[in-house]
């Protein structure tokens, strides 16, 4: 398992046993755009089913932070739910957060990581993400409406 405490205090862990999955569900289905009314049995099932990522606060070790990663360990990966508690915001918590699951899969050999935002290109940016050079090329099969 991967720790890392950054100068501040703050700890940065992919271990899937300290994420507070209540937590992360309040976030994405409360507060996030593109999670909305997710229900937390959906939210526990698709963190057991990919490599997370949580930063935690240097005082009381509770979570403030969470991406997670939908990847093959070999080739492809997915970067999604990135989320950093509003309390938090403007520390450099998820640019740090994203830029070291970056290098994690990049260590592991994963070349393409793929995400999608509406409002964070410049942060992404900046860690080295670009638009897609072809996005004619991309498909998707969108079934959520007929849940």
């Amino acid at each position: 398992m991967l720790t890392i405490t950054r100068g501040d205090g703050y700890e940065l862990s992919d271990d899937p046993r300290r994420i507070d999955v209540d937590r992360v569900h309040r976030w994405l289905s409360t507060e996030s755009y593109w999670a909305k009314d997710r229900d937390r049995p959906l939210v526990a099932r698709s963190i057991m089913g990919s490599t997370v990522f949580a930063v935690y606060r240097p005082t009381d070790r509770v979570q403030v932070a969470f991406a997670r990663v939908v990847t093959d360990g070999a080739t492809f990966a997915w970067l999604c739910d990135v989320f950093v508690d509003g309390a938090e915001r403007g520390r450099g918590l998820g640019t740090w957060l994203v830029s070291t699951a970056r290098d994690e899969l990049a260590a592991r050999g994963v070349r393409r990581i793929l995400l999608a935002t509406v409002d964070a290109h410049g942060v992404y940016g900046r860690l080295g993400f670009e638009a897609l050079p072809n996005p004619e090329r991309w498909m998707q099969l969108d079934q959520r409406d007929q849940e």
